[in-house]
C-alpha cells in the first residue's frame, strides 16, 4: 500500500511555471512506475507523463512534450512535474499514481486503469 500527496498547484498567468510534487509514504517507493494525469472540468483524465522505478525511462504526452518534464527523486520518495509555459489549456486537477507493476509496453503507462494508488490531486488553474 502507498499514499500519495501532491502538492505545488496554484492560480498563475500564462507563460508560467510550476513545480509539482507528489509524496509517497511507504518503504517500498522505488518499486512503483509513477505518472502524473490531469482531469479539466468536464474532459477525461489525461495521462501527463510517466517514469519508470528505475527512472531508466520517462514518458510525456505530447500534448505537452516541449513544455513539461517528469522527475523522480528515490532517496526522497518524490516525483515531480516541471511545468513551464503555462497555457490556460493546461488548467486541471493534476493527480499522481502508482502502479504495482512495471509494464513492457509503454503504452501500458498511459493509461489510468494501469495505475492503483492515487492521489486527491492539486488544482493548477492558468490564466490568459
Amino acid at each position: 500500500q502507498v499514499q500519495l500527496v501532491e502538492s505545488g498547484g496554484g492560480l498563475m498567468q500564462a507563460g508560467g511555471s510550476l513545480r509539482l510534487s507528489c509524496a509517497a509514504s511507504g518503504r517500498t517507493f522505488t518499486m512503483y512506475p509513477m505518472a502524473w494525469f490531469r482531469q479539466a472540468p468536464g474532459k477525461e483524465r489525461e495521462f501527463v507523463g510517466a517514469v519508470t522505478t528505475s527512472v531508466s525511462s520517462t514518458y510525456i504526452a505530447d500534448s505537452v512534450k516541449e513544455r513539461f518534464t517528469i522527475s523522480r527523486d528515490n532517496a526522497a520518495n518524490t516525483v515531480y512535474l516541471q511545468m513551464n509555459s503555462l497555457k490556460p489549456e493546461d488548467t486541471a486537477v493534476y493527480s499522481c499514481a502508482a502502479s504495482r507493476f512495471s509494464y513492457s509496453s509503454a503504452s501500458s503507462y498511459f493509461r489510468p486503469n494501469s495505475y492503483h494508488f492515487w492521489g486527491q490531486g492539486t488544482q493548477v488553474t492558468v490564466s490568459s
